[in-house]
């Protein structure tokens, strides 16, 4: 019986080499949640713990890796997770996840600013001498006592 004929894999998804350990190039022996240098090589920027594939462990390496990680979180060493701020461009129309404009309600309250200026207008009309009477008499009426107690 003839073997079958391989063909090249189409896409060039998988890798031809297997990765090599970063423990077994460094020759670490042992896994220190002390070393956080050697444990933030094994997380993303978001300080997520990298797969397998990713870093080439073995099983018991990647769970010796993940315990150190754990503990050196525990321990405030290393964070739970890295917070990455992106700036964004406008929003098209078509993408996903965003809301529509017809989907909103109507804004119901003004902008700040037009608030303002209508605490203003209302100031003038009360008058500003009534106000500050008003705190005056507030502030006043602490020291109205000879400021000391007389038992």
């Amino acid at each position: 019986m003839a073997k079958p004929v391989r063909t090249k894999n189409k896409d060039n998804a998988r890798r031809a080499k297997k990765k090599v350990s970063l423990l077994l190039t460094e020759r670490v022996e042992y896994v220190d949640w002390k070393d956080v240098n050697l444990l933030r090589r094994f997380m993303s920027d978001r300080a997520k713990i990298r797969a397998r594939r990713v870093t080439g462990n073995s099983t018991q390496q990647q769970a010796e890796i993940a315990r150190a990680i754990k503990n050196a979180r525990e321990m405030a060493l290393l964070p739970y997770a890295s917070r990455v701020t992106q700036t964004r461009g406008p929003k098209r129309d078509g993408e996903r996840g965003g809301r529509r404009e017809r989907d909103l309600p109507a804004p119901d309250t003004e902008p700040m600013s037009a608030t303002r200026e209508i605490v203003e207008e209302q100031g003038d009309d009360l008058g500003t001498d009534e106000g500050t009477d008003l705190v005056e008499a507030t502030v006043g009426s602490d020291d109205a006592g000879g400021g000391e107690d007389e038992s």
